[in-house]
């Protein structure tokens, strides 16, 4: 039997993509032991019996290296593309004109199909349209209910089913597709802890998927559209989580405006409590290579500065040559830069004003606690996780050790900056909590004998959302084998 993985010293965390190159058992858990906190099942990938075995080996892996482990389940969404050609393919010139069309016959180099009604009731003379990740650029002329007639402005090949954005207006679609609700329906009933929502839009988007998870998962927002940005806030008062997308930002909007947006983004869900993902080629490079650019290490660096409670890999993890590498060198940056005397000074730039509740005044204090007696961890009490969400709100320098009666709460905070959560049975008295959160502090090694651990906590125990007690123990050295001896073990 595998010894259990210990505490990650390191406080952001590591989301991995699962796919062709990483989804065996073997694979799966050299991954956990290279870093990776939480796994991505891309639902635009694979069959509902591929991601059932990729879910069950993360659960065995779970039990046997008694880690709680995140899953989530990332929605394809409304993805938006032109139909088929003469030959598979054809190639448009800078200046020449080309049509959009409702025909359904096979595409030429002078038009070709486009099967969604909804771009033509949305568009009008001088929206862009961007083909294949925006490599080709064509910018509309005229449209009416049967067609769009466009210039080229930059040319190239055009293939079949390439995808096509639309980044100058609000497109009138649903963020949840027929597919999408019977993907989101499978992963409810795999019990997954996360769905990713792509393409959102608008609040409304969130709120409908909110409805019809019903509570069963935590909802994280992605924000890969213009039209996101303008209504970030309300879409974060609205989500669970948020992720920078940064893929399809970068081609609705110029390149450099995604640095900046990134900021923003991590800066807004920080100071709203949400955890916030930044993601899309941080180690694009390492696909074929067994090393990183330089940048992408630098790039990974800003984002672990600037406070992101996760970092994502996608195709380097799920569909690249070195998977395994891809974590553990993620892993080594973002050791090496927490590690750094400025990383502290950088992640508290953002500031992040406590609500005026008893829960976010004990987090402020629990942290402020920490950095005037210097005390080795915090240990959070919660059934619902929400103490645990504001204390890492503060981003606290020690480690924050969650204890938890829920499974299904362990493994959400899987994304959650900083936090090392453990399913143990809930407490019924004060006495109890201290003595419990001792003994878990040392067995866990966040903190050693003589190190002061501050404890936040709720009364009545088990109660969500009641955090009302801020303690601070001192840990005796030989308290967890004093334990051990009178519990008979």
């Amino acid at each position: 039997m595998p010894s259990p993985i210990a505490p990650r010293t390191r406080k952001v965390r590591i989301l991995a993509t699962l796919g062709p190159a990483s989804n065996t058992q073997e694979m799966i858990r050299k991954l956990i032991e290279a870093g990776a906190d939480a796994f991505r099942i891309n639902m635009s990938h694979g069959s509902h019996a591929d991601h059932a075995a990729v879910i069950e080996i993360i659960r065995t892996l779970e039990k046997e290296l008694e880690r709680p482990t995140t899953v989530l389940a990332d929605l394809q969404g409304p993805k938006l593309r032109v139909g088929r050609f003469e030959g598979d393919r054809t190639i448009l010139e800078n200046g020449q004109s080309f049509t959009f069309d409702r025909d359904t016959t096979l595409g030429t180099d002078q038009r070709v199909n486009l099967p969604h009604r909804e771009i033509f009731e949305a568009i009008e003379p001088g929206t862009r349209l961007l083909v294949d990740d925006g490599k080709l650029v064509l910018r509309v002329n005229s449209v009416n209910a049967e067609r769009i007639d466009t210039i080229v402005e930059v040319g190239g090949t055009i293939s079949n089913n390439k995808g096509l954005n639309v980044p100058d207006v609000v497109l009138p679609l649903a963020a949840l597709t027929d597919k999408d609700r019977a993907d989101l329906s499978f992963a409810l009933d795999h019990h997954v802890d996360w769905v990713a929502l792509s393409f959102v839009q608008r609040p409304e988007d969130v709120a409908e998927a909110r409805r019809l998870i019903a509570g069963r998962a935590a909802l994280l927002a992605k924000i890969e559209k213009p039209a996101a940005i303008d209504r970030l806030d309300n879409i974060l008062e609205l989500a669970d989580a948020v992720m920078v997308a940064r893929g399809d930002l970068g081609v609705e909007l110029p390149p450099e405006e995604v640095p900046l947006l990134q900021k923003r983004i991590v800066e807004s869900a920080r100071r709203l409590g949400r955890p916030v993902v930044v993601a899309t080629q941080m180690l694009e490079s390492m696909i074929t290579a067994p090393t990183p650019t330089r940048a992408e290490v630098s790039d990974v660096a800003t984002a672990v500065f600037d406070g992101a409670d996760a970092i994502m890999l996608s195709a380097e993890s799920a569909s690249g040559k070195y998977p395994v590498e891809s974590v553990s060198i993620m892993n080594r940056i973002a050791t090496r830069v927490e590690a750094d005397p400025s990383h502290s000074a950088r992640v508290h730039f953002t500031e992040t004003l406590p609500d005026p509740t008893t829960n976010d005044a004990i987090a402020e204090a629990a942290n402020n606690i920490v950095n005037t007696v210097g005390a080795g961890a915090i240990v959070c009490f919660t059934s619902s996780g929400s103490t645990a969400r504001r204390v890492s709100r503060e981003r606290p320098r020690v480690p924050l050790l969650v204890l938890t009666p829920s499974l299904r709460t362990a493994r959400r905070l899987g994304l959650l900056w900083g936090a090392h959560a453990v399913r143990t049975r809930d407490v019924s008295g004060f006495e109890e909590m201290v003595a419990k959160a001792k003994r878990m502090a040392l067995r866990h090694g966040v903190a050693k004998g003589g190190q002061r651990v501050v404890i936040t906590a709720g009364v009545p125990f088990g109660t969500p959302g009641s955090t009302n007690v801020l303690h601070i123990v001192r840990l005796v050295g030989d308290e967890l084998d004093r334990h051990k001896a009178g519990s008979g073990r």
